[in-house]
């Protein structure tokens, strides 16, 4: 054997012996695994600190999960407590209050001392034959000075309940209403028609009506409280621009809460529901159950002043303590216009919608 065999044994007894089983591996040209760029990575890395030292040195971010969680917490609990639009102390108006069950839970269970509820009806037997519970509910609100029930009271045409001032100077008598909160909750003009198109009209045309004779009987900073229904066919009532076009905006709305007045009952505009026994039906349809939500209105301009250089600007005026809304701030195109839209239907009469009466 030559050299050069022998070379090659020797190499193959030395590979052998460090534990390889086969020939020596070639001399690769190019090095992947320790080259600069590598180097400067694994550098990078031990300079980092480690997973344990950098969660003790600051507190782990919160997921969106938890975070939109904690915030729906804290919504519900802001929300939890019901919104009472009104004092004790406060002159109030209560307006088509139906079967006087809420004005007598405003005496007996708020304490309420500075009470005027009126009612559609022209007397207390007409109120009777519709509710024959109501004598209760007088007897409770006649019951407290400073409180009454006033009979034959139309929303749309009612008289103004405000004292007059004469200027000794000029002659001229100035009139400033006297109720700090005037509360018509569910108006509804009743009737059985199904046109769901002319009892909206009907209904706007009577909330048109009850705004412009409430800011006659507004007292400074007052407000008009008008609750409804939620959905469909009580928001196609448009009741913000209906107002707005009565010069009052709305400052906020909120849910309408029944369990907060303990006696309260809804009262549909035609009476109580009778079965054919002429007997009040027992499972009758309980609208003080459903969802619904109350509007505060004030005067736009309580406090007049003159106008201010860029003031021509619109600005949001309502807030809901319940849920977010977005408010339409387009003015339309003026009372006028509005007027002549709910007048021009000609055609067809619903049920007692001559009755400007209340659903509460």
């Amino acid at each position: 054997m030559g050299k050069k065999g022998g070379g090659r044994l020797l190499q193959a007894a030395k590979a052998a012996k460090q534990g390889g089983g086969g020939p020596p591996a070639k001399k690769q040209k190019k090095s992947h695994g320790s080259g600069p760029a590598q180097h400067q990575k694994q550098k990078q890395q031990s300079t980092k600190p480690s997973a344990s030292s950098a969660a003790s040195a600051a507190p782990p971010p919160l997921s969106s999960s938890s975070t939109s969680g904690s915030k729906k917490q804290h919504k519900q609990k802001q929300h939890s407590d019901p919104t009472i639009p009104f004092s004790p102390d406060e002159n109030i108006l209560l307006v088509g209050d139906g079967d006087l069950s809420f004005a007598a839970s405003l005496v007996e269970h708020h304490h309420c001392t500075n009470l005027t509820a009126t009612v559609y009806e022209k007397d207390l037997d007409e109120l009777s034959t519709k509710y024959p519970h109501v004598r209760a509910n007088v007897d409770k609100i006649s019951a407290v000075p400073g409180c009454k029930v006033l009979y034959n009271v139309d929303a749309r045409r009612m008289a103004p309940f405000a004292h007059k001032t004469k200027d000794k100077q000029t002659g001229r008598v100035e009139q400033t209403g006297t109720m700090d909160r005037i509360i018509f909750n569910f108006p509804h003009v009743g009737g059985k028609s199904t046109d769901v198109n002319r009892q909206v009209r009907y209904n706007q045309e009577l909330l048109v009506n009850f705004f412009k004779r409430s800011f006659l009987s507004l007292a400074p900073g007052g407000s008009v409280i008008v609750t409804l229904f939620e959905g469909e066919p009580y928001t196609l009532w448009n009741i913000r621009d209906l107002a707005r076009h009565s010069d009052l905006a709305v400052e906020k709305s909120f849910k309408f809460q029944a369990r907060v007045y303990p006696g309260y009952h809804h009262a549909r505009t035609l009476g109580v529901v009778k079965n054919k026994k002429g007997e009040a039906a027992e499972g009758a349809w309980k609208g003080e159950e459903r969802p619904a939500r109350s509007y505060v209105f004030v005067r736009k301009d309580d406090v007049p002043k003159p106008p201010a250089p860029g003031m021509g600007k619109k600005r949001k005026v309502e807030e809901s303590d319940d849920e977010d809304e977005e408010e339409d701030d387009d003015w339309g195109s003026g009372e006028d216009d509005l007027e002549e839209e709910l007048g021009d239907d000609a055609e067809g009469d619903v049920d007692d919608a001559e009755d400007a009466a209340d659903d509460n």
